[in-house]
């Protein structure tokens, strides 16, 4: 039987090509690091920079590698046991190069560091100083997602991505290993909302606002970095 934790409601990758700068509400200058053989834009907004897609490795800034969960046993019991664990949605590795990989929170908040070195996974502050600077958590979601729906479904609702960072939904896996939510965009942050949970972000399809849940960190969400 699959099992799924309650979640409650309170309101992509090391790149070697990635944007620095800040000019104005985002810009970009040139700087290289290494992760993985992996190539990923940054961007600059306010007096942040954060990945431009989601993250995407398998090993720990040190080079431990992190265990990939196919089935839904392995997530199970790697989340019971507050081991990390990645996945790609479905077990499909085409999604990743779509989404990134889907992380617990024991792998985004792991000592060894899953960002890279000058970087580091957003605490709750740091996604609310980004939605703050955005003109607050009502209408920073429009700012920050992707237009269209190539990946987003209708309606898409506000989205204009004047901040370039292009979100996209990217799903969820849940305790048990089941996977959904793929109309979501769902983000990890460091922070401990209670013992065994922790906050995320959320953007939805139908409507601009970013939110903040408590999430079981057994969960299997995105992760976007953002430097030091």
């Amino acid at each position: 039987m699959k099992k799924l934790k309650s979640i409650v409601s309170a309101g992509g990758f090391f790149l070697l090509l990635f944007s620095c700068g800040n000019t104005g509400n985002n810009g970009s200058n040139t700087e290289k690091v290494n992760l993985e053989n992996t190539y990923i834009a940054s961007i600059a907004i306010g007096n942040q920079v954060w990945s431009a897609s989601n993250l995407d490795v398998s090993t720990f800034r040190n080079g431990d590698a992190i265990t990939e969960a196919k089935t839904n046993e392995e997530w199970e019991k790697l989340g019971s046991e507050q081991k990390p664990a990645w996945c790609y949605y479905n077990n499909d590795p085409a999604n990743g190069k779509k989404y990134g990989k889907l992380y617990n929170w024991y792998a985004a908040n792991d000592a060894r560091g899953i960002a890279p070195t000058g970087w580091h996974v957003p605490s709750h502050t740091d996604w609310k100083v980004l939605t703050t600077f955005l003109g607050g958590e009502k209408v920073a979601g429009g700012k920050l997602k992707e237009t269209g729906t190539t990946h987003w479904i209708s309606p898409n609702a506000g989205a204009n991505n004047s901040s370039g960072f292009t979100a996209i939904p990217c799903g969820q896996r849940g305790f048990g290993g089941e996977f959904y939510d793929l109309e979501n965009g769902n983000w990890w942050s460091t922070t401990e909302s209670e013992p065994g949970r922790a906050w995320n972000r959320k953007m939805s399809s139908s409507g601009s606002s970013v939110s903040y849940w408590s999430y079981n960190k057994e969960f299997g969400l995105s992760i976007r970095c953002v430097k030091d």
